[in-house]
């Protein structure tokens, strides 16, 4: 028994709709040149920026409820730094490298935002 395969043609009509004439960009994902339309808000978004090794960083909103270490104090991979407070949970961000604390920014009782630096790390 032979299978039929039938190809579909999608008509495009001349008219151009306000969507259409729109500018339009390419967007290379993987080495694949890709042409789309940017929204405003993604064409302004901050570029993004690798994490730099040695600050501790707030990865959600909250209060800084203690701080395990003090400048001078010499901490190791995985160690916790800092105690923060967020939705009702208890976070404890840890130290992601060996090294030497430089900078404490925070005190318990404080604010933090997101991305604050607490720490840093040398």
């Amino acid at each position: 028994m032979e299978e039929a395969w039938n190809s579909a043609l999608l008509i495009i009509p001349e008219k151009q709709s306000s969507m259409e004439k729109r500018d339009t960009d390419k967007l290379i994902i993987d080495q694949t040149a890709y042409t789309t339309r940017l929204s405003p808000r993604f064409a302004s978004r901050k570029p993004y920026a690798p994490p730099v090794a040695g600050r501790i960083q707030s990865f959600i909103p909250g209060t800084v409820v203690e701080v395990l270490v003090n400048p001078g104090d010499t901490v190791k991979e995985g160690e916790d730094i800092v105690i923060l407070e967020a939705m009702k949970m208890k976070n404890r961000l840890k130290s992601h490298l060996d090294g030497k604390v430089v900078a404490v920014n925070v005190k318990p009782g404080d604010r933090v935002t997101k991305g604050a630096v607490l720490v840093e790390i040398a």
